[in-house]
């Protein structure tokens, strides 16, 4: 099983950037919400510490390192240590798989998504969040990410090559919006939530498994 060795030695670290970045956490939690099916429930890939999963409702995480869901456990999610690419459940056991700057990280990302559609139920929701390469925000991350213990590993994607990867999918009713529309120090009250992408550097795209 691949983990990416910061997110297991550096686990308190992480968690405490959304406390320091909190204006910039919660533009990216009102972003998701908005294409956030009610209630909610479901299943969050890649879970990490539960940053995203406990205010959105989601229950089920799927996470490779320990140490990360050793703190998304203590929020009250139930983890499984697997990855995306490997999903350990039937076909068409969810109606919601999330995943929020989880693909910059996975060796195959359509092999995920193939593994998220197939984990769907039908009409099930796929909700992404992600940073956009193309936007100004994430051509910096991308420019400066070996800089960044967290980041030098890896590969940011533009929405269009996710909308494309979709597109070859089960999936209908594809959506986007976008946040994050300043430098992230730049970022003291919450950001507005506008439609399309290539402005704001955290995007989400939500799409229904046909």
């Amino acid at each position: 099983m691949t983990i990416v060795p910061v997110f297991e030695t550096a686990a308190l670290q992480y968690d405490a950037w959304f406390e320091r970045h909190r204006p910039v956490y919660e533009s990216e939690i009102m972003a998701l919400k908005r294409f956030l099916p009610s209630p909610a429930g479901g299943l969050e890939i890649g879970v990490g510490t539960g940053r995203f999963a406990v205010p959105l409702g989601l229950q089920v995480g799927v996470e490779p390192a320990p140490a990360m869901a050793e703190i998304a456990r203590r929020r009250g999610i139930l983890v499984v240590r697997a990855v995306a690419e490997a999903l350990p459940f039937p076909d068409a056991s969810f109606r919601l798989a999330m995943l929020v700057a989880t693909l910059c990280f996975l060796r195959d990302p359509f092999l995920a998504l193939q593994e998220a559609a197939r984990i769907l139920k039908p009409g099930g929701r796929l909700l992404i969040g992600m940073i956009d390469r193309d936007s100004p925000l994430g051509r910096r991350y991308e420019a400066q990410k070996l800089e960044s213990a967290f980041y030098r590993q890896a590969r940011f994607y533009p929405v269009s090559q996710v909308l494309d990867w979709l597109a070859q999918l089960p999936f209908r009713d594809l959506h986007n919006c976008q946040t994050l529309f300043k430098d992230l120090g730049d970022i003291t009250t919450l950001e507005p939530v506008k439609p399309g992408h290539g402005a704001g550097g955290f995007a989400v795209l939500a799409a229904d498994r046909a």
